[in-house]
Parts: structure tokens; sequence; C-alpha cells
């Protein structure tokens, strides 16, 4: 298996919609982990395949799964035969048009046909992007999955750019948020910990990393590449 990072293609939206569709519609890409049963790896390549993962193993849960990279073999394997869905069915640019208006900017236009040609967020690097509607539920989730317009409403009472569009959540207190005001629309990584008002600061203070363009971090996501390299690099 090998995941040395992938060349960069920043060519044709039409090709990387077409990758972006490749991967949020298989089960087992759609996210850069993903959960296979224990008991099948060992149906399937015995008590060798079970030894063989034991280093590689992310995460386990107490259904029995083992988290894994989501371009592991097993997993690959596993979810071979699942139908190609999105988790979220695409939205129509009519809707796209009323979530405009409650950001009161327009969305660049890749991030439209992301969500009017890939699918209303469900996939993505970390834990996803975004649905830009409300009341999108997962199979099997409690709470409905996170909402770009509703975020942004919340982050812009507690001070944020009105120009910055949340994208992603990255984990403890990290946040991607995209441009929809700057030059290419770069996708900025935001610590909600590394901003505090009352000590003056400005919401740039909570900045840690800014992809160069939205184009350029979904193309590095889509071919199998790592959104936090470029952040680990300047670490």
């Amino acid at each position: 298996m090998d995941h040395t990072e992938p060349e960069v293609d920043q060519g044709n939206d039409d090709v990387l919609i077409d990758k972006l569709r490749d991967r949020a519609w298989d089960p087992g890409l759609r996210f850069d982990k993903a959960q296979v049963p224990l008991a099948w790896i060992e149906e399937h390549y015995g008590q060798g395949g079970i030894e063989r993962i034991q280093g590689r193993i992310i995460g386990r849960s107490s259904s029995g799964k083992v988290t894994l990279d989501a371009r592991a073999d097993e997993v690959a394997s596993y979810f071979a035969d699942s139908p190609r869905e999105p988790l979220f069915p695409p939205i129509t640019p009519q809707e796209v048009d009323a979530a405009e208006r409650i950001l009161g900017r327009p969305l660049p236009e890749l991030l439209r046909r992301v969500y009017t040609e890939v699918g209303n967020g469900g996939f993505g690097p970390d834990a996803g992007i975004a649905s830009l509607t409300t009341g999108q539920r997962a199979p099997g989730h409690l709470a409905d999955w996170h909402s770009s317009v509703r975020m942004h409403e919340r982050n812009r009472t507690e001070g944020l750019p009105s120009s910055w569009l949340y994208l992603v959540p990255g984990g403890c207190t990290m946040e991607w948020h995209v441009s929809l005001l700057a030059v290419d629309n770069p996708v900025l990584l935001f610590d909600v910990d590394g901003w505090e008002p009352s000590w003056g600061e400005d919401p740039h203070d909570g900045l840690r990393n800014a992809s160069p363009s939205l184009r350029h971090w979904l193309w590095t996501w889509a071919c199998g590449g790592d959104v936090w390299a470029q952040v680990h690099d300047r670490a």
C-alpha cells in the first residue's frame, strides 16, 4: 500500500468534480478513515490478517470494529460490493441560492458545484465537509450533520469575519474555513483556542495555516493526499 503524497493537478474542474464524486460516493473512501469488523478481517484473511493490521489500527469500537486508514487494502476489500452513492445527495441550485442569501455572500463556483454535483457534505477530510443546508442526519447518528450555514451564523455572532465559511471540524478546537472574499478562496485552519478577544486579539491570531486555494485543498484530498501535511511541515 503506497501512501506517498500524490501530484496535485489543478487543471480542469470537471476532472476534479469526478474525482471528488469517486471518493465521496465510495463508503470506504469518503472519509480519511473507515471502520471494518475485526471478525470480517479474520474470516477473510485469517489470523495472519489480524496480526498484519495491528500496527495500523487507528481505533477500536465496542461493536468489534477497527478503524483503519481509508486507503488500506482491507477497507477496499470490505467495501468492494457496497453501493456507490453519496451519504447526502446533492442539493439544487435554488437551495444554494437560499443559503447564499443567509450568508450574504456568493459561494465560490467550485464549492457550488461540490454541493450540487457531488453531495451536500458528508465526505472529505477529518470529520467531513459540512452540509450547506440543515437537517441532514447520517444513518445511525443521533444528531444532525454539522451545517456550514448554521455554524457561520454562530461564528459571526462570536466575532469571526463574515467572509469565513465553516467547512470541516478539524478535531479538538480546530476548524477549517474557506474564505469567500480572498483571491482563490484559500482554506483557513482556525484554532478557536488561539484567539482571545478579551486580550484585544483579532480572529486572525487564531489562524494556524492557509491552503493557497479551495481548489488546491480539494485536489489534495481527492487524489488521496493529506490536507494536514502542509500544517505538519510548518510545525
